[in-house]
């Protein structure tokens, strides 16, 4: 009986927690880019497919996680003969890994509205680190983020065959990130 008491006691007496609020992606004001060059072209495109659960708060980051799924079969940039290509087995071989996946571990804050996820990108089932700069501006329930990183395709197996050296198309890969979000209610 007593060790009851002390538990209630110590949970009525224990501060708060509150999880950090949750935010709704607004799909058609977001973007999920990717670019490169094609020969020396630059190519662009996004994907049309793909969510994110986020929990943010710029004064909670130890406790603030994000966990983005892009179908990536989903890809486009514009050309038919490479909108095609892209979900095939070379490239990312949407029948098999369908999702590309990333999944923040911490948030580093690095002055004004500069932030950093550190996290895991996974693409074609190879899972590497991934530290993802960005910046956030919230005003009231909506938020703003932008980010952008530099993604080597080789070390996640996107280009196979022929398409596996960087002559015709570099390894580094850009992706970038337009989100905008309201608080859930």
């Amino acid at each position: 009986m007593r060790f009851a008491v002390v538990i209630a006691a110590l949970a009525i007496a224990a501060p708060a927690w509150a999880a950090p609020p949750a935010w709704v992606v607004d799909h058609a004001a977001s973007k999920v880019g990717i670019g490169s060059t094609f020969d020396g072209q630059a190519v662009g495109g996004s994907f049309r497919k793909w969510d994110a659960d986020i929990r943010f708060d710029p004064k909670d980051l130890a406790h603030s996680s994000a966990s983005v799924s892009i179908d990536v079969g989903s890809a486009v940039t514009g050309d038919a003969d490479r909108d095609a290509a892209l979900p095939d087995t070379p490239w990312f071989f949407a029948a098999k890994y369908p999702k590309a996946t990333f999944v923040s571990h911490s948030f580093k804050a690095l002055g004004g509205n500069r932030y950093e996820a550190a996290g895991d990108l996974t693409i074609r089932g190879v899972t590497k680190p991934l530290t993802l700069p960005f910046t956030l501006v919230i005003t009231g329930d909506a938020a703003k983020m932008n980010a952008a990183v530099s993604v080597n395709r080789l070390a996640f197996g996107v280009g196979q065959g022929e398409w596996a050296t960087t002559e015709v198309i570099p390894a580094a890969v850009q992706v970038t990130i337009a989100l905008t979000a309201h608080k859930a209610k």
